[in-house]
C-alpha cells in the first residue's frame, strides 16, 4: 500500500494562546485530533497488542508446547512481515491502525524490525512523549495512526 507524508503542520498564531503548547496528541505533528490520520490512542494500542500476542499464543500452543521464547519470536516475526508488507500488525488491522513513517514513503524493512525488536525489550514500548509515540516508535521514525 502506497503511503504519504504526514500533512503538513497548521500554523499557529504568534503570541496567541496556544502559542507552544500542545493541544491534542499529535497536534505537533500536524496530524488532526481524531478522526483518521489522528493518533492512535492507547486503548486501541493495547488492545491491538492483545490480538497479536494472542494470536502468537495460538501458534505457540499449537506448534511449539507454549514456549515463551517461541511465543515472542511468533509475535517478532509476525510484527516485522506484517508491517513491512501491509503497513499493520494483525491487531492493528483490526483496530483500523496503522503505521506510518513520519518522513512519509515507504515503511521499508528496516523500521519494522527495530519497532518490533524494541516492542519485545518492553520498555521503550512503555515510555511515551506528549504524543503518544512510545520509544520504539521515536526510534524507527514512526507513528501509529488511526484508518
Amino acid at each position: 500500500m502506497p503511503s504519504s507524508a504526514l500533512p503538513p503542520r497548521p500554523p499557529r498564531t504568534p503570541g496567541g494562546p496556544d502559542d507552544g503548547a500542545q493541544r491534542w496528541p499529535g497536534d505537533r505533528l500536524g496530524l488532526p485530533e481524531s478522526g483518521p490520520r489522528s493518533v492512535g490512542r492507547l486503548g486501541r494500542r493495547v488492545a491491538a497488542l492483545a490480538v497479536d500476542w494472542a494470536l502468537a499464543t495460538v501458534v505457540s500452543v499449537a506448534f511449539f508446547d507454549y514456549d515463551g521464547l517461541a511465543t515472542l519470536a511468533v509475535f517478532a516475526v509476525v510484527q516485522i512481515a506484517f508491517l513491512a508488507t501491509v503497513g499493520g500488525s494483525v491487531g492493528h488491522l483490526a483496530l483500523r491502525l496503522r503505521v506510518v513513517p513520519m518522513a512519509g514513503g515507504p515503511i521499508g524493512l528496516w523500521r519494522p524490525v527495530v519497532r518490533t525488536l524494541l516492542i519485545c525489550i518492553v520498555v521503550p514500548a512503555v515510555v511515551w512523549d506528549a504524543d503518544q509515540r512510545g520509544l520504539h516508535d521515536r526510534f524507527a521514525g514512526t507513528v501509529l495512526v488511526r484508518v
